[in-house]
């Protein structure tokens, strides 16, 4: 059987690639309360640029939120991009549903990955 053409397919791969050409690496971060986290983290964080979480709305996940703008931060902070939990390839085993939650995950995810305390 031959494959088809998936236009979600190739935006992803598009998108992808241009996460990676702006030196952002895919992370997946185990918080280790049955919540794991996928983010999108500097190859290498510069001391000299502040941080930026790009939190994205209700999509699939944060490469299509953010795949048309991200290259444009890249050159002036170092950038993390989420996916949040239940989007993308972030889950959790937790109960919790709120945003409350959501935002403990990111502070947990970006004391992980910035290295201080947010």
């Amino acid at each position: 059987m031959s494959r088809c053409f998936s236009l979600t397919g190739t935006t992803s791969w598009c998108f992808r690639s241009t996460f990676k050409r702006s030196g952002l690496r895919s992370r997946i971060t185990d918080l280790e309360d049955g919540t794991v986290m996928h983010c999108w983290v500097p190859k290498t964080r510069k001391d000299s640029k502040p941080d930026l979480l790009l939190i994205h709305g209700l999509g699939a996940n944060a490469l299509w939120q953010w795949g048309d703008v991200v290259q444009h931060f890249v050159p002036y902070f170092n950038v993390y991009v989420p996916d949040l939990v239940f989007f993308g390839e972030s889950h959790t085993t937790r109960p919790e549903r709120t945003e409350s939650f959501q935002a403990q995950c990111l502070k947990r995810l970006m004391e992980a990955h910035a290295g201080a305390e947010v």
